[in-house]
């Protein structure tokens, strides 16, 4: 059976046909427009354009999945708020059924995405999975026992806003000390061009060319040849993205845990210091059976096989 899968994005519509195992068959990306109706439109024709990729007729596509930012009620089909685009209580997927005549599902995109990785990447096989990404904010999802869980009005697992540290630093949703104000991408670039301020002398300027170059992996380019300013702040990023994770483990107990996003790029460089926090901190230490942290293995693919695959997750 062959599903479609669409990815709305600020920038770009994407749209795939996946079969049952995952796998991406054919492929499409239009610009994202401005405007309800245009959004549609552009999602319609991206979804016909897949279908021709993949070399499969309409009729052979059981159903279409949505994985749209914002705030979403996948039960009525409607995006609440999109802030991006400014959609308001739009009805997404009765403007796509209209388009495409086909049953449609909508998702949150970071839902989608860990959906993906659970279906066909890092948690293939598993039977629970809780997975975060650490971009411009901190995303997250979880499937357990086999079905996605996003809680009783569909906000589970917002966990950029989980806080880790009280009265902490401020959060673009307003509160303070939350996970996505210490362990996003963003927050990461902050602190280290913090730390060049504070050391006129650091190797950061150097690799960076400025405040305005610091991209993700600097710090960590920094911190590899010895520079004591960004091997601090690479300590405490770790440091609350292990307590992130931990808290996170010793809530659910999932078998997989995955991290995906720009810094996980820096594979066990990452990684391994995260593994040890959890590892101390699990309160399931003793046990034989333990959550396994692993990266990320999809990209940008995990959202469209997870919106394609969400009839068969719910």
């Amino acid at each position: 059976m062959n599903y479609l899968g669409i990815d709305l994005g600020g920038t770009n519509v994407a749209a795939a046909v996946v079969d049952d195992a995952g796998t991406i068959l054919g492929r499409a990306s239009l610009p994202t427009p401005r405007g309800v109706e245009p959004v549609a439109d552009a999602m319609a024709a991206a979804a016909h354009a897949a279908a021709v990729d993949a070399g499969v007729g309409w009729e052979e596509i059981a159903t279409v999945g949505v994985g749209s930012p914002g705030t979403i009620q996948p039960a009525e089909g409607v995006v609440k708020y999109w802030s991006n685009l400014d959609f308001r209580d739009v009805p997404l997927a009765a403007l796509l059924e209209a388009r495409l005549n086909k049953e449609i599902h909508l998702e949150n995109d970071a839902n989608a995405a860990a959906l993906g990785e659970y279906a066909a990447g890092a948690g293939k096989g598993s039977s629970s999975m809780v997975a975060i990404t650490l971009g411009t904010g901190v995303g997250g999802g979880a499937v357990l026992d086999g079905k996605l869980y996003t809680g009783f009005n569909y906000a589970g697992l917002e966990v950029g806003h989980f806080v880790i540290e009280y009265n902490g630093r401020p959060c673009t949703c307003g509160r303070r000390g939350c996970l996505e104000a210490y362990c996003s991408a963003t927050a990461l670039i902050k602190r280290t061009r913090e730390a060049m301020q504070a050391h006129r002398d650091s190797k950061l300027w150097e690799l960076a060319g400025g405040s305005e170059g610091v991209n993700g992996r600097t710090p960590f380019d920094a911190a590899a040849l010895g520079d004591a300013a960004a091997g601090q702040v690479i300590d405490e990023y770790v440091s609350y993205l292990g307590c992130g994770v931990a808290s996170l483990v010793n809530i659910f107990q999932p078998e997989v845990f995955c991290i995906g996003g720009g810094p996980s790029a820096q594979g066990e460089t990452l990684m391994a210091p995260v593994r040890y926090i959890l590892n101390r901190e699990d309160y399931a230490r003793n046990q034989v059976h333990r959550t396994r942290l692993v990266r990320a293995q999809l990209g940008n693919d995990a959202g469209l096989i997870g919106a394609a695959l969400l009839p068969k997750f719910r």
